[in-house]
């Protein structure tokens, strides 16, 4: 099962909302997910982004892949950068 973190977009007409989900990448966009781990505003200024960084390093390192959105909001928000360092440290130990 590949898992991939994604938007799911919520919110009315012309008004979007999107939560950050670990989701099986074949199941729909706004389908069946396994765990929330965000939320995305784009509507308010500046946009809102609330992710809880626990959550995403933990399915990160389980191998989920971020949509290339998802992976840019990781990167603002400095998740992708602890990974990354998380990630040269194993390596380092080895």
């Amino acid at each position: 099962m590949a898992v991939k973190l994604r938007l799911r977009r919520m919110g009315a007409k012309k008004r979007p909302f999107y939560r950050i989900v670990a989701a099986d990448s074949r199941s729909p966009r706004d389908g069946r997910f396994i765990e929330e781990i965000g939320y995305y505003n784009p509507i308010e200024t500046p946009a809102v982004v609330k992710i809880d960084e626990e959550k995403a390093l933990a399915w990160l390192s389980e191998g989920a892949i971020p949509t290339d959105t998802v992976r840019n909001l990781l990167s603002r928000e400095g998740i992708m950068k602890k990974f990354h360092e998380a990630k040269m440290t194993k390596k380092e130990e080895k």
